[in-house]
C-alpha cells in the first residue's frame, strides 16, 4: 500500500490536488492542500493521488 504526503513548504495553493482527488485532498481556510486520509491509500486513492502529484505545478505531493 502507498501513503501520500504534502510538502507544505512547497504548496502554494493551486488546488489541482483537491480537484483531481477530492477523497484524498482538501483545501484549508487559506487555500493550501491538506490530507483527508491518514495512513494507507486504497487502490483508487493511490491512482488519484499519483495523478494529482503529476498535476501539481509545485511538485508538493509525494506518493510513497
Amino acid at each position: 500500500m502507498s501513503r501520500v504526503r504534502i510538502d507544505s513548504s512547497a504548496c502554494v495553493g493551486h488546488g489541482q490536488c483537491a480537484m483531481m482527488a477530492p477523497e484524498v485532498f482538501d483545501l484549508d481556510a487559506e487555500g493550501y492542500a491538506q490530507l483527508l486520509v491518514d495512513g494507507d491509500l486504497d487502490d483508487q486513492g493511490e491512482v488519484d493521488s499519483r495523478n494529482a502529484a503529476s498535476a501539481c505545478p509545485e511538485q508538493a505531493i509525494v506518493v510513497e
